[in-house]
This record gives structure tokens, C-alpha cells and sequence, in this order.
């Protein structure tokens, strides 16, 4: 509508272009509105006491039609593809998205990841493999996951804990199987924890063995800030239909939909607006015709500090 158009697109426009205009135009957009993104959110409080970057890393699955999309095929009956996430937690912005196919485990990404130094990595135990985390130890970088059931690990230290907060144990050690240890020939920290609020104890892994215990386990209950970003990628910006059938279409609307979130985040933070990501989506979705400014749709004004005009009083001449 503001770029001029009076009459509805048809759906075969829409995917004609989405089946031939390559998806990385968009890709590459995003990647300039994540340079500008998250500048504007790195003073964000985590809540933990650390400086460090802190990167959360997850993946999420978008269901395809096996009919329709035959080509992303990874079970009998069902289609899809991967949407591997770095999340910088400050924003919460992402840093690098890569997307692949459904059958392609999680914890091969890590292969395509560049560490920062000093950053910490928060991540699910679908990502425990040891000769992978010693990759992020060896970059320099730190990283918290939660171990596997069948962790076998020798303790040489044991540290006090604070019983009170949750704190079950705090250990430092060395992975026990002999491949495990030549996989990260370094010393580990096992952290236990009991969560008041779901009642489940929970074992946390890190290659850092400076910070709290307690930190270990704030910095992972801040993971979950991930989910809400896949929620709102595939919920709010409604990504389920789509135009075009090629992998070369779904990239292009997954790519928008992450630049339509960037937009809004950025929006957000620079009007200072109130209220969550969600609420200025929303404004914006039912005021698309609006030919106000968005400083004026958006913002909030104080109707209490105007000053009424005196309708009995003429203007003698227009100043």
C-alpha cells in the first residue's frame, strides 16, 4: 500500500518471485539489521553478574508438507527444516542463523561456528560432545550444557556449595571413559542444582571454573529466552503458509520473517517504546494503512500536559 500499489497481489506473483529471486538477498539483509541490532541492545542487563557476551545455541524444526515439499523429506510421513540459532541473550538478537535440513543432527553445527574469546555459549545436551566443546575450550571461549544421564565423571575437587539456593554439589574433574577424556584432555566442572519451581535437579557441564555455581545455573535458565524467539518467528510472523515450494522460497520467507523481527527490535529500542516486541508487531499489523509517521503511531502521548485552546477566542491573522 505505501509503495503505491491499489489492487491485491495474486498468490502466484508472490511465488513466482519467491521461486526465483535468490534467497540470500535476504539473508544478506538480515545480516546488516543484525549490525545495526545489536549495538542497541548490548547494555542489556542479563541478570547474572558477568560481562561476557552470552550466546545461547539452539535449533528449531519448521514442519513442511511431505506432499508439497517432498525435496526436505526426514521421516515417512513428514518434511521440514532446521533453523540453527546463535542468540546473543542481551537482545535478545540473533547472531548467525543456518538452515538446513531436518535430518541433520544438531550438535554438526558446531562445525560451522566461529568461538569469540571469553564468550560464554549456553546450550541443551543435544550439543554434548566432548571433542566439540574442547574446540570452544580451545578457542578461548566458555560454554554451559547440561550433562547426559550417563555421564561418567572422576571428581578430584569437591567445592563448597550453598544448600539453601539449590546448590547440590559443585565438582571439578575429568571425564572418566578414556575416550571422553582424550576427546577433552582439560579439566571439567560439574555443577547440581535443584529447581524450587519444577521440582527437577539438573546437571550443568562448563569448561569455566572461576564464576559462582549459581551463575552456572542462572545462565542456563536464561536459555529458554531462545524458545520464545522461535516461538515468535513461527508464531507471530506466521510462517506456516507459504508461497512457492522450492527450498529457495521457504529460505526467502524464513529470511524475511527474521528481518521483519530485526525491524521491529530495532524500531523498538530507537522510539523507546514500551511494552514487549509483540505489542509494537501488533500495532503495526492493524494500522497498515496509516499515513502518520511511525514516531507518531507508536509513541505515546500524554493528552494531561495539553494545553486546550480557548474556542471563544478568534485568530485575528494566520501566523
Amino acid at each position: 500500500y505505501h509503495l503505491g500499489f491499489r489492487e491485491p497481489l495474486a498468490k502466484s506473483t508472490l511465488a513466482d518471485a519467491n521461486e526465483h529471486r535468490d534467497w540470500r538477498l535476504w539473508e544478506d539483509l538480515a545480516k546488516t539489521l543484525i549490525r545495526k541490532a545489536r549495538p542497541l541492545y548490548a547494555g542489556e542487563d542479563l541478570g547474572p553478574d558477568i560481562d561476557n557476551m552470552v550466546y545461547a545455541l539452539d535449533s528449531t524444526t519448521v514442519d513442511l508438507s511431505l506432499t508439497l515439499f517432498p525435496w526436505a523429506d526426514f521421516r515417512k510421513t513428514k518434511a521440514g527444516i532446521k533453523m540453527h540459532t546463535q542468540l546473543d541473550l542481551r537482545g535478545p538478537i540473533p547472531a548467525c542463523i543456518f538452515i538446513t535440513g531436518a535430518r541433520q543432527h544438531d550438535v554438526l553445527w558446531l562445525d560451522e561456528l566461529v568461538f569469540e574469546p571469553g564468550a560464554f555459549y549456553v546450550m541443551d545436551r543435544g550439543y554434548m560432545d566432548f571433542a566439540r566443546l574442547h574446540l570452544i575450550a580451545r578457542a578461548g571461549a566458555f560454554f554451559v550444557t547440561r550433562a547426559k544421564e550417563n555421564l561418567q565423571f572422576a571428581r578430584q575437587v569437591s567445592r563448597p556449595v550453598d544448600y539453601p539456593r539449590g546448590l547440590l554439589s559443585d565438582q571439578i574433574g575429568k571425564p572418566k571413559l578414556p575416550k571422553a577424556r582424550a576427546d577433552f584432555p582439560s579439566l571439567l566442572r560439574k555443577v547440581r542444582y535443584y529447581d524450587e519451581e519444577t521440582g527437577r535437579t539438573f546437571v550443568f557441564l562448563t569448561n569455566n571454573l572461576d564464576i559462582p555455581a549459581l551463575s552456572v545455573a542462572k545462565l542456563y535458565r536464561l536459555r529458554w529466552r531462545i524458545e520464545l524467539f522461535f516461538r515468535w518467528i513461527k508464531g507471530h510472523l506466521c510462517i506456516k503458509h507459504y508461497y512457492g515450494t522450492s527450498a529457495n522460497a521457504v529460505k526467502t520467507q524464513i529470511w524475511i520473517a527474521v528481518c521483519v523481527y530485526l525491524m521491529v527490535a530495532i524500531l523498538h529500542k530507537e522510539l523507546k517504546l514500551p511494552g514487549s516486541l509483540h505489542r509494537t508487531l501488533q500495532l503495526l499489523s492493524v494500522h497498515p494503512f496509516e499515513k502518520m509517521t511511525l514516531h507518531e503511531l507508536l509513541t505515546e502521548t500524554d493528552h494531561r500536559h495539553l494545553e486546550p485552546s480557548n474556542p471563544n477566542q478568534l485568530m485575528l491573522w494566520d501566523l
